[in-house]
């Protein structure tokens, strides 16, 4: 049975010129792809009036509330003691946010407490996505 949970949390952008605009944002967790954690932002936070998601690793999550992680076009680390900052690269420039650690470690308790780490089906996560990929071929 596919369990999903959504959490609300705010986000604080950081502009070029350091200063910090509030942003919106819904963490989204499934254990139909236990391996994965959605950020969700509203269109109003987007800069084409889109909802945006960013899908990647909650391990990249777990790793990076500790100390800086990621590679690519997520990376997440601590800063300070209070929050964790998340950078998003995409073609379109990249994107500096600020999040509550206290949230973000939230959020990743009930995803383990939803799907332990080490008990995720691969084997099911891996199948969905051949099969996306090759069409059901």
């Amino acid at each position: 049975m596919d369990t999903t949970f959504e959490q609300p949390a705010r986000a604080r952008l950081v502009t070029p010129e350091d200063r910090e605009v509030p942003v919106p944002a819904l963490l989204r967790y499934t254990s139909e792809d236990p391996l994965a954690v959605f950020f969700d932002f509203p269109p109003e936070s987007t800069l084409d009036g889109a909802c945006v998601t960013w899908t990647f690793a909650r391990s990249l999550l777990d790793e990076g509330l500790n100390a800086p992680a990621g590679h690519g076009d997520v990376h997440v680390w601590p800063c300070g003691r209070t929050r964790t900052v998340l950078e998003f690269h995409s073609p379109y420039g990249i994107a500096l946010l600020q999040f509550d650690t206290s949230a973000l470690r939230r959020f990743l308790l009930r995803t383990y407490a939803l799907v332990p780490a080490g008990q995720e089906d691969v084997g099911a996560v891996v199948e969905r996505g051949l099969s996306a990929l090759f069409g059901g071929v």
